[in-house]
């Protein structure tokens, strides 16, 4: 059984943004952002038409052209966590809050974010068992994510749950505003790795082996990572992100993918506002 790995080219930028698609089966987990479908389509049959539409989260990078793709497939279930569900189906508000953070860039890094028609709509909560695949609730970078294991594969699809890795790179944890829970990502890794899975599928990017090797390094990126944002500001934690990143890495191409696909200006404000919520309500 066959899961392909289409590189949807995010702006140009390889090993940005993985789609994974099944096309005997008939599903794709995470689309990828609107801007990018063309090249999806270009890279499957023509006659192929999915059953299902597995989605991770809703963040645009992920799901963003699932309302273009149900145009073309009306018939597709789209899978979605209960708190992201009303988003896809009215993404006005979703879309007014990007754009305030984008501006200009909004139409260039996303496009255009259609609706999913409602009865297209399959809520998932975590813990269902669907047609061979194993449904969990992991919140921890967003608070409507969700992990999907393929029995058949022993594949865990993981979303952003299992960081952010390019080639031989190294794990990085993606931690934009504004869902971002440093305690509770720790407890969906725990939950993920439950599975024993034989591989983990990342939307950034690729499928690896060395699942344990690979969760562990997160675990302790969130750690280290999260402790040192307590004490410096965006600006500071961007430049030793990429400090981080151009000395584990030598190969500008995938130094690229990781500024694309995870971008270091955008991490802070995530680890920022779990901080000063945490401390608001009497945490460490």
């Amino acid at each position: 059984m066959s899961i392909q790995e289409i590189d949807l080219q995010h702006c140009g930028v390889s090993h940005a943004i993985c789609c994974f698609v099944n096309v005997e089966e008939g599903w794709i987990v995470d689309p990828g952002p609107e801007v990018c479908h063309q090249t999806l389509l270009a890279a499957l049959p023509e006659d192929f038409v999915p059953q299902a539409i597995l989605l991770t989260h809703i963040h645009f990078d992920h799901a963003g052209a699932t309302g273009r793709l149900l145009q073309r497939w009306p018939s597709a279930e789209v899978w979605v966590h209960e708190r992201g569900a009303k988003h896809l189906i009215d993404p006005e508000r979703l879309v007014a809050s990007a754009t305030r953070v984008y501006g200009d860039d909004f139409a260039r890094l996303w496009g255009e974010v259609v609706p999913v028609p409602k009865d297209r709509v399959k809520v998932v909560t975590g813990l269902e068992y669907l047609e061979g695949w194993q449904v969990q609730y992991t919140p921890g970078h967003a608070s409507h994510h969700v992990s999907y294991y393929h029995d058949a594969t022993e594949t865990a699809f993981a979303g952003d749950v299992a960081g952010v890795r390019v080639l031989d790179g190294p794990v990085f944890p993606p931690t934009p505003p504004p869902d971002i829970d440093l305690d509770r990502w720790q407890e969906s890794i725990d939950l993920v790795q439950s599975w024993a899975p034989q591989a983990l599928a990342l939307t950034h990017f690729g499928t690896y082996t060395d699942v344990d090797v690979h969760l562990d390094a997160l675990r302790e990126g969130l750690t280290s990572w999260g402790e040192f944002a307590r004490t410096t500001d965006e600006g500071g934690y961007a430049t030793a992100v990429r400090g981080y990143i151009n000395e584990q890495i030598h190969d500008p191409v995938t130094r690229a993918a990781y500024e694309q696909a995870n971008p270091p200006s955008t991490l802070w404000a995530g680890m920022n506002r779990y901080w000063t919520k945490k401390t608001a309500t009497g945490g460490a």
